[in-house]
């Protein structure tokens, strides 16, 4: 009598155990490095979030604020005006007012005639500028560097030169000449306006 082996079920386990080591490995999703059925905290999405840095813009030492047409500027007279009422009183204003876009750190030169004996008073204001410093200088002659007359010594967005609390700046000098009222954007960025009273 002849034996048979089970060889059938012993077969197909051999042929279930090659064809799983035959089975490639499953690929790994970079954006999902989690086994297939698997839940894991790596695979949760996460979004960077950048948060914007702002850095103020500061211009080079000694460079100049852009103008801004005389039509525009008269939009900052009502401003000046009013400043100058309280810190010029009794004055009147010398020429129109002037303005320019300043970065941290430009000024703006407008030219002026000193007159003999006058007194001045000049009142700024910045949009922006956080600090805006006004000096009057005068030019004694062409290529010599401009003499710092005045400055103003208050802090702020507005700037007085020869205001109220100390009185207008008067030229000592029994002669004219010409001379420059200088805006300096010192801290912040944006529009500076100012107007120059005299008597």
């Amino acid at each position: 009598m002849m034996r048979v082996f089970h060889v059938l079920p012993l077969s197909l386990a051999a042929l279930g155990a090659l064809a799983c080591s035959s089975t490639p490995e499953p690929t790994i999703d970079p954006s999902n490095p989690c086994p297939p059925g698997q839940w894991c905290a790596s695979a949760v999405p996460t979004t960077a979030t950048t948060v914007p840095t702002t850095t103020a813009t500061v211009a080079p030492a000694g460079t100049a604020a852009t103008p801004i047409p005389p039509v525009a500027a008269v939009a900052a007279t009502p401003v000046l005006q009013g400043m100058g009422t309280t810190e010029a009183p009794g004055m009147k204003a010398d020429g129109g007012p002037f303005a320019g876009q300043f970065q941290e750190g430009q000024t703006l030169e407008q030219d002026i005639t000193i007159s003999a004996g006058k007194c001045y008073t000049v009142v700024g204001i910045g949009i922006g500028v956080q600090e805006l410093d006004i000096q009057l200088v005068s030019q004694p002659a062409p290529g010599l560097p401009p003499v710092v007359l005045a400055q103003d010594s208050t802090t702020g967005a507005a700037a007085t030169l020869g205001g109220k609390a100390s009185g207008c700046w008067k030229n000592p000098l029994p002669v004219g000449g010409p001379g420059k009222v200088i805006l300096k954007a010192t801290k912040g960025t944006g529009l500076a306006a100012a107007q120059v009273f005299s008597k």
